[in-house]
C-alpha cells in the first residue's frame, strides 16, 4: 500500500457568511486554485464543523475546494440551533452556496454523516455532481442508529459505553436516544452539557482503531460537544428527515451513472462496514476500497491514503 500524506497546510483565499434563512447563516471558505475543478467538502456529525486539515485532501494546484460549516456547527450561526435544521435544509444550503459561487458542477467529498449528506445532495441534484468520494458510509437507517446508540457497539467498547450510559437513569435506558433527546433539548443547561459531553465522548472513544486520547479530549470539549450531540440527536430522533428508512439505497439509481469511490475501514465501529457493502451492492459501478487496518476516522493512514488517491484519480473529471 502506498502511503499518501496530506497536502501542505493552506489558508483560504476566500471566506464568508451566507444567509440561508431568516434564522441561519452558514460559514464557507475556498482554498486552492480559483480556476480549478470545483470540489465540495462535507463534514461529519451532523454538527461536527470544519477543521483546517480538511482542506488538505486535495491538490491545491488542481482543485478549487469549497468547505462549509453546516447549520448550527462551527462558525455558522446560531450555534447548536435545532430549528430549521434538517437534511433538506442542508441540501438547499449547498445548492444556494453553489449558485452564489457561480459553480456549475463539482466533485462531492464526504465522510460519515458527510457521506449521508453527499448522497442526499447527489440523488436530489445529480446534474450538479461530477463524481462522489465517500468515506465511512452512514446511511442513517434505524439499524445503524440502534447499533451505535442503543445496543451493538456497546459490546465492543463496554468500558466507554459505561460513560455514555452514566447520565441516563436505568429506568430510561430502554430508549437511550429518546432519553438523551429530552435532556439535550431541555432547559437545564448543566444537564445538557453533561449529556453532550458523554454523547460526544462516546463517539470520540470509538472513532479510531486504537482509541486516541487527543481525539477523545477534543470530542469532550464543550465547544465541540454541545453542537455535535444536540444536532446529531435531533437528526436521529427524527429519522434524519428521510421519507423512508432505506431512502438513500432506494434512490441510488439516480446517481449510478456518476463516478464514485467508496472507502471504508474494515474495523469501523461507528459505521459498520456492512453500510458500505450495502451501498456498493446497490451501486456496483462505484469502486469499493476496504481499508484492512482502519476504524472510522478519516486520518487513519490507510484511509487517508485512499482518500487522496481518489482525489488524484478524479483529476480526470476536470
Amino acid at each position: 500500500m502506498t502511503v499518501r500524506e496530506l497536502f501542505p497546510a493552506i489558508e483560504p483565499y476566500n471566506s464568508g457568511f451566507l444567509k440561508v434563512s431568516p434564522l441561519h447563516t452558514i460559514y464557507y471558505e475556498e482554498v486552492g486554485n480559483k480556476s480549478g475543478v470545483p470540489a465540495l467538502f462535507l463534514h461529519g456529525g451532523p454538527g461536527g464543523g470544519l477543521t483546517a486539515d480538511y482542506r488538505r485532501f486535495f491538490d491545491p494546484a488542481h482543485y478549487r475546494v469549497v468547505l462549509l460549516d453546516q447549520r448550527g456547527a462551527g462558525r455558522s450561526t446560531p450555534y447548536a440551533e435545532l430549528k430549521e435544521n434538517g437534511t433538506w435544509e442542508l441540501v438547499a444550503d449547498i445548492e444556494r452556496l453553489r449558485e452564489t459561487l457561480g459553480i456549475e458542477k463539482w466533485v462531492v467529498f464526504g465522510g460519515s454523516w458527510g457521506s449521508t449528506l453527499s448522497l442526499a445532495y447527489a440523488v436530489t441534484h445529480p446534474e450538479r455532481v461530477l463524481g462522489l468520494i465517500l468515506r465511512g458510509i452512514f446511511l442513517c437507517r434505524k439499524e445503524e442508529i440502534d447499533w451505535f446508540y442503543q445496543s451493538g457497539a456497546s459490546t465492543i467498547y463496554p468500558d466507554a459505553w459505561e460513560g455514555y450510559l452514566e447520565p441516563i437513569p436505568p429506568a430510561e435506558r430502554g430508549d437511550l436516544l429518546g432519553a438523551y433527546y429530552r435532556r439535550l433539548t431541555g432547559s437545564d443547561r448543566e444537564e445538557q452539557l453533561r449529556c453532550a459531553r458523554a454523547w460526544s465522548k462516546w463517539e470520540g472513544a470509538t472513532s479510531w482503531l486504537i482509541p486516541d486520547a487527543k481525539t477523545i479530549e477534543d470530542f469532550e470539549s464543550p465547544e465541540k460537544a454541545v453542537a455535535l450531540a444536540r444536532i446529531e440527536c435531533h437528526f436521529f430522533k427524527h429519522g434524519t428527515f428521510f421519507k423512508s428508512d432505506n431512502f438513500l439505497l432506494e434512490n441510488v439509481g439516480k446517481i449510478r451513472h456518476l463516478p464514485g469511490v467508496i472507502i471504508h475501514g474494515r474495523y469501523d465501529v461507528v459505521c459498520p462496514i456492512k453500510n458500505a457493502w450495502d451501498l456498493h451492492r446497490a451501486w456496483p459501478e462505484a469502486e469499493l476500497k476496504i481499508v484492512p487496518d482502519a476504524g472510522h476516522a478519516a486520518m487513519h493512514v490507510g484511509t487517508r491514503s485512499r482518500l487522496i488517491e481518489a482525489t488524484e484519480a478524479f483529476k480526470r473529471l476536470g
